[in-house]
């Protein structure tokens, strides 16, 4: 059974969330294309283990509250984590992020990284770790292709079967199930939706100041071997650290997490072992 939909205002917004568990706050923040429900398998083995778990729908994400300008930048995104910490009533949390939350968690922990108990990425090394060889630009293409105008259209195409499309792309060995993309299919037929998720990658600039410092956060990042990322990229990354840094290699591409729920949970709550309540 799937927890109520809540809310909160956090950054100038009102962010929805998903909640179960007390404890420790564990602020798990989803990427593109997905959505709260991302962390579906998650919530609940947190919650056993003592912990606090919250997912939010991301800044314009239905139902969060779309911005009025065209605000998603990551720092922008680091600031909302950070808000929704407090918003949620405590001084710090560990948060973890995949894909544009990992962007997020980054920037948070760059800005203020007192706030974050520990810092854990899925599926994205350290930005500024990331060369820009040929490969890596094929690699990450989306991110031309879902700014050019008439992207959203094309999204909507055929039922959203880009989103599919993607999925499979990104996570090639995985037979996604049908019911993998409902949710963030389903959020983007919500006016505006599809628009403000488009609206990360327009507004994306390269490195933002947020990330150009090291991180002092005690951190691990977890790597999935068919991922559109090599897991040697996490290594590279390694310098970027000031304080501890686990790469966890796991089976998967860039939805590890959804494709090896036990595996992934397994490995979390290991790393979480020491802060629990």
């Amino acid at each position: 059974m799937k927890p109520d939909i809540k809310f909160v205002s956090a950054n100038g917004l009102r962010f929805a969330y998903l909640e179960e568990g007390s404890g420790p706050l564990v602020l798990l923040i989803h990427g593109f294309p997905d959505t709260a429900h991302s962390w579906d398998s998650v919530r609940p083995a947190l919650a056993k283990a003592g912990f606090r778990a919250v997912s939010p729908f991301t800044r314009g994400y239905a139902p969060s509250e779309i911005p009025k300008s065209d605000s998603f930048d990551a720092d922008t995104l680091g600031r909302d984590a950070l808000a929704l910490i407090s918003a949620l009533g405590e001084d710090s949390a560990i948060v973890v992020g995949h894909d544009w939350g990992a962007a997020a968690a980054y920037s948070a922990a760059g800005l203020e990284p007192k706030r974050l108990r520990m810092l854990i990425t899925v599926a994205i090394p350290h930005p500024a770790s990331i060369l820009p060889t040929p490969l890596a630009l094929w690699s990450i293409r989306h991110f031309i292709t879902l700014q050019l105008p008439g992207a959203a259209k094309r999204i909507r195409a055929g039922g959203f079967a880009h989103i599919d499309a993607l999925v499979k792309r990104w996570s090639p060995k995985w037979a996604v199930p049908p019911e993998e993309t409902a949710a963030v299919k389903e959020a983007f037929r919500q006016s505006g939706c599809l628009e403000a998720a488009l609206g990360y990658y327009r507004c994306f600039r390269g490195l933002p100041k947020s990330q150009r410092a090291k991180v002092t956060v005690p951190s691990a990042a977890f790597a999935g071997t068919d991922d559109i990322v090599a897991p040697k990229a996490y290594e590279r990354a390694r310098p970027r650290y000031e304080s501890s840094y686990e790469i966890v290699t796991m089976p998967g591409g860039h939805f590890m997490h959804r494709e090896h729920p036990e595996r992934f949970n397994a490995e979390l709550l290991r790393l979480l072992a020491p802060f629990r309540s």
